[in-house]
């Protein structure tokens, strides 16, 4: 790979198979991003929960605190402070009221400060073939604001996993500037075998913008499996970079001016019409009446 100009930068996908100790999960997630740094990266992106993957609710609420009392954030803003990167942690489980956590994405710079949030907006309330069945509302509190933020290479649309499913958010997003979409995971195994690249690679398509997926992958110890295959897609929905269903870490070399030129080759941003549904009008009683013979 050549090296990277000042106008392209290298992103890193951090994959995670968390647990329900947010200590073990932090050293891991740490390691992974010390090794992204060392490979060059200047923009680093957690799954997921990357401190707890807990289907348990009272043990989840045993485990989790507050924002500003959350380890697993403190020690990431001070690893992007002395690694000189923007960390995106792709969400953490932080308790939000007595009875709710929230679904949180962080985005650090650089100096370690956080720059964004953003709260999951859509909630994985759904029931499987194959009998699991997952309530996220009754634990977590839905968002109700879209985010877009600046990084240095351009505008970043933050969401979270069963965001992805919603072409309209990301339709706004891209209306709002972002050439980058982030969108961490912890997609079910067959979900993910259906629909995760698929669904991807459209949202990068539709909007023309890039897509970070990182994800959780594997057997978890709550028992739950997750699909993995961290993807990097280009805006023409190429797949740049991708893992497999093991921790790791994955990499490319992102180049925004992709963006442009994707999106000036099939304008879909500038051709979209606002429009309205009306419903099929009853056929006239006189359609129906039987002509007399002459």
């Amino acid at each position: 790979m050549s090296a990277a100009s000042p106008s392209t930068f290298k992103a890193g996908l951090v994959q995670m198979r968390s647990g329900v100790d947010p200590q073990t999960n932090l050293a891991t997630a740490l390691a992974a991003i010390e090794e992204a740094k060392r490979a060059g990266a200047a923009y680093v992106l957690t799954p997921e929960m990357t401190n707890i993957l807990e289907s348990k609710r009272e043990r989840l609420f045993a485990a989790i605190t507050d924002e500003e009392s959350d380890a697993t954030l403190a020690a990431l803003r001070e690893a992007a402070r002395r690694l000189s990167i923007y960390i995106h942690i792709g969400s953490l489980a932080v308790k939000a009221s007595p009875d709710r956590a929230a679904n949180r994405s962080f985005l650090i710079d650089p100096r370690g400060d956080v720059v964004a949030r953003y709260d999951k907006i859509h909630m994985f309330d759904v029931d499987l073939a194959n009998g699991e069945s997952y309530r996220e509302s009754r634990t977590y509190r839905a968002g109700e604001l879209a985010v877009v933020t600046d990084l240095p290479w351009g505008r970043l649309g933050v969401t979270v996993c069963y965001d992805l499913r919603f072409p309209a958010l990301y339709r706004a997003l891209a209306e709002a500037g972002a050439s980058f979409f982030s969108i961490p995971s912890a997609f079910t195994q067959q979900t993910g075998e259906a629909h995760w690249h698929v669904l991807m690679r459209a949202r990068a398509i539709e909007n023309g913008s890039f897509v970070f997926a990182a994800a959780q992958g594997g057997k978890h110890e709550s028992g739950r499996e997750t699909f993995g295959h961290s993807l990097i897609v280009d805006p023409w929905g190429r797949i740049l970079a991708e893992g497999g269903t093991d921790p790791g870490v994955i990499l490319a070399e992102v180049d925004p001016a992709q963006v442009a030129a994707a999106r000036s080759r099939i304008p879909s941003l500038l051709h979209g019409r606002r429009f309205e549904l009306i419903e099929p009008m009853a056929e006239p009683a006189h359609l129906h009446a039987v002509r007399e013979p002459v």
